[in-house]
């Protein structure tokens, strides 16, 4: 495999920004540390000094970092006032969950007594009608401290990864504005997304449609979400690189057609993968797909290769850099883990499948699936204890019609204010594709077996997937040089430009 100096300069800050998950440093050591690492390397006489000198350098840098990041994230000027009730004045940042007694969402305190905090914390509301995103309310309000551990889930330890430090509790509440900027332009896009998708589509064929381009579960019942989990398909749930992919070639697509030369194309891109970003939020796989889109634009316009692993590098620095607590987040771990089997595990699987009588696109998608389930599935283990079995052929079966969805309600959302009834029209023929993602789901999720909660079943195979993974990877090695391909055959564009040419290539 080429891990040319970058990934591991870019690695060994990642590694620093999630260290100080573990200890904490000050910035002032680190700095000195990192300034005299950062020296010895510049005077270094090997590469290989050069490297390790300049990578503890970036690693204790990015712990200094760190350690300040989760201060400042650690730091509430609300937790030492739980308990009290106040008026105050919130604004919604994303869509309220409904749960078995209240409304849950996370909110921003803009105002409480005297005090202008603007301190995230979660907003509990009675059931009934939910402020929409975005939305600022007056209320009265009474802030409680977080749960501990309860049921395996800890809500305090869950919140305080996120900067929330207190639970504000109000019974009434009435709109007063809505927040503006970049972050009100994302309201209106989610908003707009959310309504122009499904013109006329309702239940379940809604809910999946909207979890399909907004990575929003609320419109499915608990136990389609359940059947979703058992099956291995919720990722199809949570946006993604495949989501971004879309959006951005569909803009490409269309900007062509109609005639946009391909620099204001490509910046029309780089656009609408901003603006979706903001509208399904800031998750881990949101921002780390966004990021990688967006450098792929950028690669364009500025006429440099562009290199898919540079782009997770960058992504990983972003997420850490903001909150080094994204390190323990599941969707932070699951998201890199399915990319990075995706470079590193796919293409050794889909070479092991060469010899079997399945069409291209099939051997891709099943060496894919399987590459992405074994790499999350320790990640499932520990997090959620349980590991779907049947994710290959439940993804081989039902994850083609993902695009398809993903494009059509986008399509429907551009003609819903110019051509409704064809909108409508789309929209319905899209509910079907819904409803056979959901029957996949419901049909592999209810199988006897389909998901392993037992700790000795989920240990012994886990032993067979690593023995099944060492063969394919020493298969596919062995494949890749009888072809006299390189060892690592999925390598960047730089790599396959600095290659030496094949034998008789100049003939």
């Amino acid at each position: 495999m080429t891990f040319r100096t970058p990934y591991a300069l870019g690695c060994a800050l990642c590694v620093g920004l999630a260290g100080a998950t573990v200890a904490r440093i000050g910035l002032v050591p680190a700095a000195l540390v990192a300034a005299a690492s950062l020296a010895l390397a510049a005077g270094a006489t090997s590469p290989q000094a050069t490297l390790a000198l300049a990578g503890l350098g970036l690693a204790v840098a990015g712990w200094g970092i760190g350690s300040v990041r989760l201060a400042a994230i650690d730091h509430s000027v609300l937790a030492p006032l739980i308990g009290t009730a106040e008026r105050a004045v919130v604004e919604i940042e994303e869509p309220a969950r409904r749960g078995s007694f209240e409304l849950r969402m996370r909110a921003v305190v803009l105002r409480w007594r005297d005090l202008r905090p603007r301190e995230p914390v979660l907003l509990e509301l009675p059931l009934g009608r939910a402020p929409p995103q975005g939305a600022r309310l007056a209320l009265i309000g009474v802030l409680r401290a977080p749960r501990g551990p309860s049921n395996g889930f800890d809500e305090r330890a869950w919140l305080r990864r996120h900067g929330i430090h207190a639970v504000l509790r109000a019974q009434d509440w009435r709109v007063v504005g809505r927040r503006g900027g970049l972050a009100g332009i994302g309201d209106r896009l989610h908003a707009w997304l959310a309504g122009a998708s499904v013109p006329g589509v309702a239940g379940v064929r809604r809910g999946v449609i909207e979890g399909v381009v907004l990575g929003e579960d609320e419109g499915l019942p608990d136990a389609l979400r359940q059947d979703f989990r058992a099956s291995g398909l919720y990722h199809l749930l949570a946006v993604s690189g495949g989501n971004v992919a879309v959006v951005a070639l569909g803009t490409l697509w269309l900007a062509l057609l109609l005639g946009v030369p391909r620099l204001p194309a490509e910046v029309g891109v780089l656009a609408t993968i901003t603006g979706y970003v903001l509208a399904v939020g800031a998750q881990p796989s949101v921002v780390r797909a966004g990021i990688a889109g967006a450098l792929g634009s950028l690669g364009w316009l500025t006429g440099r290769e562009r290199d898919a692993r540079y782009a997770l590098v960058v992504a990983a620095t972003a997420l850490l850099g903001w909150n080094p607590y994204n390190a323990l987040d599941p969707g932070f771990q699951l998201s890199f883990a399915a990319v990075l089997a995706i470079f590193f595990l796919a293409p050794r699987f889909k070479s092991w499948l060469e010899g079997y009588p399945l069409p291209t696109g099939l051997r891709t998608g099943v060496a894919i699936s399987a590459a992405c389930g074994l790499a999350t599935a320790p990640i499932s283990w520990f997090q959620f204890h349980q590991i779907p079995l049947l994710t290959v052929p439940a993804n081989a079966v039902g994850g083609f019609v993902v695009a398809p969805m993903l494009a059509l309600a986008l399509v429907c959302a551009l003609l819903a204010p110019v051509a409704s009834s064809l909108a409508a029209a789309l929209a319905w023929a899209n509910g079907w594709l819904a409803a056979y993602l959901a029957a996949c789901a419901h049909v592999f999720g209810s199988l006897p077996g389909a998901q392993v909660t037992s700790g000795r079943t989920a240990a012994v195979l886990g032993l067979g997937a690593v023995g099944a993974a060492a063969y394919a990877w020493q298969r596919g090695e062995r494949a890749r040089a009888e072809a006299g391909l390189p060892p690592d055959g999925d390598g960047s564009a730089e790599d396959r430009r600095r290659a030496p040419a094949p034998a008789g290539a100049d003939r």
